[in-house]
C-alpha cells in the first residue's frame, strides 16, 4: 500500500491552507508565494546519507531496500514529498525527522492533518 509523506514552510504571517498547499505545491508542483525557500540540495544530500545502505537510483530520487520497501522524492524550490510504498514505521518516522531538522513539519492527506503544532502557528 502506498502513501505519500509531504513538507513545507511556511513563511511568517502566511495564511495556513494545508489542503490548498498539498493540492497546488505538493501535486501540481507549483510554486507559492506563502511558503519559504527550502535547501533542497542539503535535504537530498541528508536523506541520501540516512538511506545509504539502501539502493538509490535516479540521481538521488528512488531508494528501495529490501524487506524495507520503497521511496521516490518529488521536490520544487519551496517542498519536498515523499511517495512510499510499503515501508516501515521507523524507516518513516526517519523521513519525518529529517524534514523536521529543516523546520518542515509534516502533511498527511491520507487524514488531511498537517503535524505543526511545535511550530509557532
Amino acid at each position: 500500500m502506498g502513501m505519500d509523506l509531504n513538507f513545507w514552510k511556511y513563511k511568517e504571517n502566511a495564511i495556513h491552507d494545508h489542503a490548498g498547499i498539498y493540492q497546488t505545491a505538493c501535486c501540481d508542483g507549483q510554486l507559492m508565494e506563502e511558503l519559504e525557500t527550502l535547501p533542497i540540495d542539503e535535504i537530498l544530500k541528508k536523506i541520501s546519507v540516512v538511506f545509504s545502505d539502501w539502493t538509490i537510483q535516479d540521481d538521488g530520487k528512488d531508494f528501495e531496500k529490501e524487506g524495507h520497501g520503497a521511496f521516490q522524492i518529488f521536490t520544487t524550490s519551496q517542498i519536498v514529498r515523499f511517495d512510499c510504498y510499503g515501508m516501515q514505521e521507523n524507516d518513516l518516522n526517519a523521513l519525518m525527522d529529517l524534514l523536521i531538522d529543516f523546520g518542515s513539519p509534516l502533511y498527511d492527506p491520507q487524514i488531511m492533518t498537517r503535524f505543526d503544532s511545535w511550530t509557532d502557528r
